[in-house]
C-alpha cells in the first residue's frame, strides 16, 4: 500500500487528493495546507485523512511514501527538495520549478537518491496525445511539417507568472512527447495589459533541425475558451479540439505534392490530396487516474515516469528561452543543440 502525503488544497490540490483516494492500492495519509479553512473542506470530505497546517509533518511522517505537491511554482524548489531529502518520492505540479537550475537540482537529487520524480503534464496522459504521439512514432502522418496551437480563454490571471508560464507549459510538453525532438530556436512576442502583473498574451514559434515549425498563441484576454491543435505531415494531417465532447481527434487524409518534372514546369506544380476524415475512438480514462496509476507503476517496479523531471526541466527551459525573446520584443533566442530525446 503507497500512502501519499498533499501539500496544497487550493486550486490542483483538491483533483489530486480525489484521484489518489480512488486508486487501488493507494491511500491518502494526509493534507497540509496554510488555510484552516481549506483543511474543513478535507474534513468534511475525508473524514479519515490527517489534516495539518505543517507540510514538515508530512516529511517527518515514516508512514509516507511520497509527496505529492500543489502549491504555487515559487515553492515547488524549496518543497520539493524538502521531499526528496526526506526519502519520499514526489509528484510536482506544472512547471517544475521556477528557473531551470532549480529543475536540475531536483532531477539530479531524485536521480541521486533513486526517487521517483514526476511533473504534472497532464495533457501528455490524454487519450488525445497519447494516439497523437503513437500515429506520428508509426510515421502515420509521414514527415512533420508544423505543430500550430491555441490555447486561449478568459483568466484566470495568475500573480506570479506570465501566461507563457501557465498556458504555452501545455504545448511545450505536448512537443516534447509528440516530436521526440527538442527545438534549437525559440522567438516569442508578449505583452502586460495590466501594470505589476505578468504579460496576459503571448505568441511564441520553436524552430527545429528536423524543419518542424511549431507555433502556440496563448492568451487570458479571449472573449471565449479555445483548445485547438493541428499537426500537419506530408502524408496526414491531425486537428484536436480538446473542449469537443466527442471526437477530439480527428485525422485527414490531406496534403500537398510538388514535382520537378520539366513537362509541368509551366504548369502548377503543387498537387493536392483531398482523401477521407476519420475520428478514432480515444481512451476515455481521466488523464489525471493514467498519471496517478503511472506513478504508482513507477514507485513499485523502479521506473521512470514518462513526465520525469528530465522532461520537466526542457519545459522550464523553453519557458526561460521564450520568455527571454518576449522580454526582447521577439528577439530569437538560440536553445543549446541537443540530440533527440530518447
Amino acid at each position: 500500500m503507497i500512502k501519499i502525503g498533499v501539500i496544497g488544497y487550493g486550486y490542483w490540490g483538491p483533483n489530486l487528493v480525489r484521484n489518489f483516494a480512488e486508486l487501488p492500492g493507494v491511500t491518502i495519509a494526509a493534507v497540509s495546507d496554510l488555510d484552516p479553512k481549506k483543511l474543513e473542506t478535507v474534513q468534511r470530505r475525508y473524514p479519515a485523512v490527517k489534516r495539518t497546517t505543517d507540510f514538515q509533518e508530512l516529511l517527518r511522517d515514516p508512514d509516507i511514501d511520497a509527496i505529492a505537491v500543489a502549491t504555487p511554482v515559487s515553492s515547488h524548489f524549496a518543497l520539493g527538495m524538502a521531499a526528496l531529502k526526506a526519502g519520499k518520492h514526489l509528484w510536482l505540479e506544472k512547471p517544475m520549478a521556477e528557473t531551470s537550475l532549480q529543475a536540475r537540482k531536483l532531477a539530479d537529487e531524485a536521480d541521486r537518491r533513486k526517487r521517483v520524480l514526476i511533473v504534472d503534464h497532464t495533457f501528455v496522459y490524454t487519450g488525445a496525445v497519447r494516439r497523437m504521439a503513437e500515429m506520428i512514432s508509426a510515421g502515420e502522418l509521414g514527415r512533420i511539417y508544423y505543430y500550430d496551437s491555441i490555447r486561449v480563454n478568459l483568466g484566470l490571471f495568475q500573480r506570479d507568472v506570465s501566461v507563457i508560464s501557465d498556458l504555452a507549459v501545455h504545448d511545450f510538453s505536448i512537443l516534447d512527447v509528440l516530436l521526440r525532438e527538442q527545438p534549437t530556436a525559440v522567438s516569442a512576442s508578449g505583452i502586460n495589459h495590466f501594470p505589476g502583473t505578468p504579460e496576459n498574451l503571448a505568441y511564441i514559434t520553436l524552430f527545429y533541425d528536423s524543419g518542424v515549425i511549431a507555433h502556440a498563441n496563448v492568451s487570458w484576454l479571449a472573449p471565449v475558451k479555445v483548445r485547438q491543435i493541428l499537426v500537419g505531415g506530408s502524408k496526414k494531417m491531425i486537428t484536436y479540439d480538446d473542449l469537443e465532447p466527442s471526437e477530439k481527434v480527428k485525422i485527414y487524409d490531406k496534403g500537398v505534392s510538388f514535382t520537378d518534372d520539366p513537362k509541368a514546369i509551366l504548369e502548377m506544380r503543387v498537387g493536392y490530396r483531398t482523401g477521407d476524415m476519420w475520428a478514432p475512438k480515444l481512451d476515455a480514462t481521466e488523464a489525471l487516474r493514467v498519471e496517478g496509476e503511472h506513478f504508482i507503476d513507477c514507485i513499485e517496479n523502479a521506473k521512470t515516469p514518462q513526465t520525469d523531471g528530465r522532461l520537466g526541466l526542457r519545459v522550464v527551459e523553453l519557458i526561460e528561452a521564450a520568455t527571454s525573446s518576449m522580454r526582447g520584443r521577439g528577439e530569437t533566442v538560440y536553445l543549446q543543440r541537443k540530440e533527440k530525446i530518447a
